[in-house]
């Protein structure tokens, strides 16, 4: 019989991106195989959500972020810590899970330290499993200080709370790995890298049309020559999207003073469109003015069919974060048929190299140059974006979920054959 898994996070609103992606696609997963699981998150009432026979979602009440995005809510610990605490409790005596994930370095991870030490009566200690979809000096260094002093308290946070907290770890590319394992390298098989997925079956070529690319192409300020770029993803301070303003504005420089390189003896217009919402909004919009309004925000897309039709129907995708934990925007660009421009660094590399996509250092000439390289080589093109589309088709959801089940499985079973005493002490780097 399979075991029944329970997953808590905070990285989850009606417009989030990646990890709601995840856990929408695990429990479609856990449909599919007939799979128990739950999934605990915020929200602005408590409610419960079937999903399917074997899915469901509880939505905690929980109050909006005070900082960085308040788009999020957060479940804080005194509502699952204090014994006079009920919500987070009452699903976990209700669910008896055989193990909990937890997608959360800063709030929720302490739910683990309380199922380790059997501070919640009624509940079974159960396999404990930390989800890393990010790293925490990138976090640190995006929003409060890169300074040498603050990477150090992160550092020491990680290696001596965070990690002793869980049996076990799973991170989604390696180069999130690297900051749990630099921190411990006697982790072993205790850590796995399990990347993110695509639902390829939605993406394509065929997705193209041509009515929402002129459409795109005229309220940009352009015309049926204009080449369309795209940045699809959270408009935060993290995700580097001064890169952009700056390749743009190189580009704009290229198109009136660059030699005629290009052929039919002109660089092309490029307009760039920026899909989705986050804090810096307002920024965007200021900056426009410094690359002659050639800057677009079209705001979130509700649903997976706008998204495709989109994907499908610009001419480059740009990916400007070079501390992208995976990046599921560049490889759903990639099961489009769209050329992807990305930074040679981060957690993109986990699929991307140079035979499916523009590798550039994160800088806004490079990209600006890896872009016109695309568009000034159509057969370039397109033999790498057929490169990139049978790269995105290992990334399946369906496959992707299916070793994530066969993880939790491997983990829950090697915790019950060593005993629970044996994971009560994660060995940690001095």
């Amino acid at each position: 019989m399979a075991i029944k898994t329970l997953h808590v996070t905070n990285n989850y609103h009606p417009t989030s991106g990646g990890i709601r992606t995840f856990y929408l696609a695990l429990l479609e997963g856990a449909n599919r195989l007939h799979r128990p699981m739950r999934l605990v998150a915020p929200g602005s009432e408590d409610r419960v959500e079937e999903v399917g026979d074997f899915g469901r979602i509880y939505y905690l009440k929980a109050p909006r972020s005070p900082v960085f995005n308040r788009q999020y809510r957060l479940i804080l610990p005194h509502t699952f810590l204090l014994s006079r605490a009920e919500g987070l409790r009452r699903i976990l005596r209700a669910e008896q899970p055989d193990l909990v994930e937890v997608c959360d370095k800063y709030s929720l991870c302490w739910l683990a330290g309380a199922l380790r030490w059997g501070w919640i009566p009624g509940v079974p200690r159960p396999t404990l499993v930390g989800l890393s979809c990010e790293r925490m000096d990138d976090n640190v260094s995006a929003y409060i200080s890169s300074a040498p002093a603050a990477l150090r308290l992160a550092a020491l946070y990680i290696n001596k709370i965070y990690l002793p907290l869980f049996d076990f770890h799973i991170a989604v590319s390696q180069y999130v790995s690297a900051e749990l394992r630099g921190h411990n390298p006697s982790i072993g098989d205790r850590l796995r890298v399990r990347p993110m997925g695509v639902h390829i079956e939605n993406l394509g070529p065929h997705r193209r049309d041509p009515e929402l690319r002129f459409r795109l192409q005229k309220e940009s300020g352009g015309n049926s020559a204009t080449a369309l770029l795209l940045y699809a993803g959270r408009i935060s301070r993290e995700k580097n999207l001064a890169l952009l303003v700056d390749m743009m504005g190189h580009l704009g420089r290229s198109l009136r003073f660059g030699p005629a390189a290009v052929h039919a003896g002109a660089l092309p217009d490029c307009r760039l469109l920026i899909a989705d919402n986050g804090s810096l909004e307002g920024w965007l919009r200021q900056q426009n003015a410094r690359v002659d309004g050639r800057l677009r925000l079209v705001g979130h897309l509700d649903s997976r069919e706008e998204l495709a039709r989109l994907l499908a129907s610009v001419d480059v995708f740009v990916h400007p974060n070079p501390r992208e934990p995976f990046g599921i925007g560049p490889l759903e660009a990639m099961a489009s048929g769209t050329p992807v421009v990305a930074p040679e660094a981060g957690g993109v590399l986990e699929y991307a190299d140079s035979s499916c996509a523009w590798l550039a250092r994160p800088e806004g000439d490079a990209f600006a140059s890896a872009v016109l390289e695309v568009l000034s080589n159509p057969l370039a093109a397109r033999a790498k974006a057929e490169k990139a589309r049978l790269v995105a088709e290992h990334h399946n959801w369906p496959s992707v979920t299916d070793q994530f089940f066969e993880t939790y499985e491997a983990f829950h079973t090697a915790r019950i054959a060593q005993g629970a005493e044996a994971f009560d002490a994660l060995p940690q780097q001095a």
